[in-house]
């Protein structure tokens, strides 16, 4: 089982390594130590060194600027006037960063998203490329469950698979790792889109859910791109009965 958890006031951390394999053409998601993605809160350690780099980098950019219009400042053609100089600045998008996109006109759906296979199947999941992600929580049942709803303080046991939207690739699944996901509703031990996209789930439901950023990994960490809409299809194999 992998198994995430956050302290109050500290960076989550991760808690049990879980090897996968077989995601994204042969790419193991597993960070630091082989802890394995999963819906709960997490970060590299390397996001500090890669902001250190961001940094360098920007400095970098200012100092050959500000050496440009010295120069500048200094050199003058044969009539007297004085020359000038530009300096383009670095307008790349830092590492790890998703790219800002042209908007396509209109914001996506659920029914935009094609997803084939019924409960208990390995899900097969299409995103659209003629629409915007969404900007809100999109949740939809795609397979009916029965019984109690789930509630906040619930243990829940999941199966499920993750799409990121920038590069519409399966990024993690418990389904190929054949070890579906423990949590308990509500106690923040998963992502906001989780805690509030389960509320409700029935056992042998398969819902749907689209995650907008600040529902998701944010800022990014464990593989997930900074400002990454993600996309999970789960099923609920577990849900309290009484």
């Amino acid at each position: 089982m992998s198994a995430i958890s956050q302290a109050a006031g500290t960076e989550p951390e991760l808690r049990t390594p879980v090897a996968a394999t077989g995601t994204r053409g042969g790419f193991a998601p597993t960070m630091r130590g082989g802890a394995a993605i999963s819906p709960g809160r997490s970060f590299e350690a390397g996001g500090r060194v890669r902001r250190m780099q961001t940094i360098g980098r920007i400095l970098a950019v200012t100092a050959v600027a500000a050496a440009a219009l010295g120069l500048g400042g200094c050199g003058s053609d044969d009539s007297g006037g004085t020359a000038t100089t530009s300096t383009a600045a670095d307008s790349s998008a830092a590492p790890g960063q998703t790219a800002p996109a042209e908007s396509k006109g209109r914001e996506c759906t659920a029914d935009d998203i094609d997803v084939q296979g019924g409960f208990g199947d390995v899900p097969q999941i299409t995103l659209p490329d003629d629409c915007d992600p969404p900007k809100q929580l999109v949740i939809k049942d795609l397979v009916p469950g029965s019984g109690p709803g789930a509630a906040p303080g619930q243990q829940l046991t999941m199966n499920y698979a993750l799409v990121t939207w920038s590069d519409k690739q399966k990024l993690d699944s418990s389904f190929d790792r054949g070890e579906p996901f423990e949590l308990t509703l509500g106690d923040g031990m998963v992502i906001p889109g989780w805690e509030q996209g389960l509320e409700g789930v029935q056992q042998g439901a398969r819902r749907l859910l689209i995650i907008p950023p600040d529902l998701g990994y944010g800022a990014g960490g464990n593989g997930v791109k900074a400002n990454e809409t993600l996309v999970f299809v789960t099923d609920a194999v577990s849900v309290p009965q009484g």
